[in-house]
């Protein structure tokens, strides 16, 4: 599985880094919006977790720029746990929503949830690519 994380705080994306490597192939990282998105489109991964706080634009705007050419699952991991900003994340692409701190197991078991769902998708419709380019 390869997963990019966005993140603006190196000492975040270091730690997930850590916390997932084990459970994965390959973790990828960008500390700024314009770089994960470029990656998103150079590197096709797995899964994304972004933040939503970020300083050239938030991760909302993330979101929907990855939408216009991506189905890669996202999953928002943030700090704002309040339910407006939890739904506008969603309505804005994102296809899970959890708020730090979290356990490495729950992070790991809800990124294995959303590959394992984008990949039934794809199984299911030939079409439905992860790159919609």
């Amino acid at each position: 599985m390869r997963i990019l994380v966005i993140d603006d705080d190196h000492g975040m994306t270091d730690l997930l880094t850590i916390l997932l490597t084990p459970a994965s192939s390959e973790v990828l990282t960008a500390n700024s919006a314009p770089d994960g998105i470029e990656m998103v489109r150079k590197h096709l991964p797995d899964v994304v977790i972004l933040d939503l706080v970020l300083p050239q634009m938030d991760g909302w705007d993330v979101c929907r720029k990855v939408r216009e050419f991506s189905n890669v699952p996202i999953l928002i991991l943030s700090a704002l746990d309040t339910p407006g900003l939890i739904a506008q994340a969603l309505d804005n692409g994102a296809d899970d929503y959890l708020t730090k701190p979290i356990s490495s197991g729950t992070l790991i078991a809800h990124l294995n949830k959303l590959v394992r769902r984008s990949a039934l998708v794809k199984k299911n419709n030939p079409l439905v690519e992860n790159n919609c380019t």
